[in-house]
């Protein structure tokens, strides 16, 4: 892209060195077997523990790297660019693991997180369910207090990790009445009684990305398993979706990037009519539009990761950077498969996998309709 870039210090720059070779190494051999397998294998989850990657910005007291959220950003990147899909190391690390370092107590900690940073426990969020889509005040599990247990009952669907987790977050509700004060964050083992999952869900793309229903039939779990207090999940939630949030927008910036690339490469080498595609007035000034774009949505979300390092990232921002940043590749996407022509439908071509890969970007995390609406109340 030749954009210069000073959101970085050289022990990013040197993690994301390794966080390239990793991926190199260890998952894109590997990525066919995934796809047909729609998971990924647990092996490679402790392999990423092994090497340092999973939970790096957690504490190093809990396992964790001791780095911050530009060692994240560093991984959404490589990951974005390197094409491999299905591994939500992101998601575990930086989405779900934050959950239980800002809200757990310090025994949660200590019992979870050093699990979750070698790869052994494989952490999932339970929040969407079957009807409620974005709107989490709207869930329906229930999780009833029963001396010192919680009886959980309910099901949640489109899981990321529901297959491979080992311990679940689950959203649910402790007071039914009380709309958003009456959602908590309790956390489930998948070993427990009545703990169920159901069937591995077939997607458009990503399907590596194991993505399930789970259920729940009076589960029974200890109030010790509860995040935080009673109550306060909901604020719990709206805490760190903004990291949630800027992280899918990274991922897509560097997707853009990847694409935009691979796309002038595949022009540029093309005939058509006695010429290559690039020799189109056509094909150059598409992807001008669309190098501009790239460069556009790298300043804003290279400001943004810059703001979220200070912990100056607030929620309107975050819908701002996933909205422009997702919809912006989305678009692109479209116009760069239409460049390739027959071949931009060929899964063998990395336009195609990006294509099915980033559909959901606009979807998961708070939908585009949800991200403007978030943004309106702003204004």
């Amino acid at each position: 892209m030749h954009v210069q870039r000073n959101v970085f210090r050289d022990d990013h720059e040197m993690y994301r060195e390794t966080v390239r070779r990793f991926l190199e190494r260890e998952c894109k051999p590997r990525q066919d077997a995934w796809d047909l397998a729609g998971q990924v294998d647990r092996e490679t989850w402790l392999k990423a523990g092994k090497e340092g990657l999973l939970c790096a910005s957690l504490p190093e007291e809990y396992g964790g790297g001791g780095g911050d959220f530009g060692h994240a950003a560093v991984f959404a990147e490589e990951m974005a660019r390197s094409g491999v899909s299905g591994p939500a190391f992101g998601m575990h690390s930086d989405i779900i693991a934050p959950y239980i370092l800002r809200a757990g107590s310090e025994e949660q900690k200590r019992q979870w997180l050093p699990g979750a940073a070698s790869g052994e426990i494989v952490l999932a969020i339970a929040m969407t369910e079957p009807g409620t889509g974005s709107d989490l005040k709207a869930v329906r599990a229930t999780a009833v207090r029963d001396g010192d247990e919680y009886i959980i009952n309910g099901s949640k669907t489109f899981i990321s990790n529901g297959l491979t987790a080992d311990l679940i977050i689950v959203v649910c509700k402790t007071d039914p009445t009380a709309g958003a004060k009456g959602i908590s964050l309790i956390a489930v083992e998948a070993t427990r009684a009545g703990f169920r999952r159901g069937r591995k869900l077939q997607k458009v793309g990503q399907y590596a990305q194991d993505t399930a229903e789970l259920f729940f039939d009076n589960v029974r779990v200890p109030v010790s398993n509860r995040l935080g207090e009673e109550g306060k999940g909901f604020a719990y939630l709206m805490g760190e979706l903004p990291q949630e949030r800027l992280s899918i927008a990274i991922s897509a910036a560097a997707r853009l990037e990847r694409a935009l690339e691979n796309t002038l490469e595949y022009v540029k080498q093309r005939r058509a009519f006695d010429q290559t595609v690039w020799d189109f007035q056509n094909t150059k000034f598409k992807l001008a539009d669309i190098k501009a774009q790239a460069v556009a949505v790298r300043t804003m979300i290279d400001h943004y990761i810059a703001e979220h390092t200070r912990r100056r990232l607030t929620l309107a921002e975050a819908a701002i950077a996933k909205l422009f940043a997702t919809e912006t590749l989305g678009k692109a996407l479209d116009e760069m498969v239409q460049l390739h022509g027959g071949y931009g439908y060929m899964l063998e071509y990395p336009i195609a996998r990006d294509f099915v890969d980033m559909r959901v970007t606009r979807i998961y995390g708070g939908t585009s309709e949800v991200m403007r609406d978030l943004i309106a109340r702003n204004l």
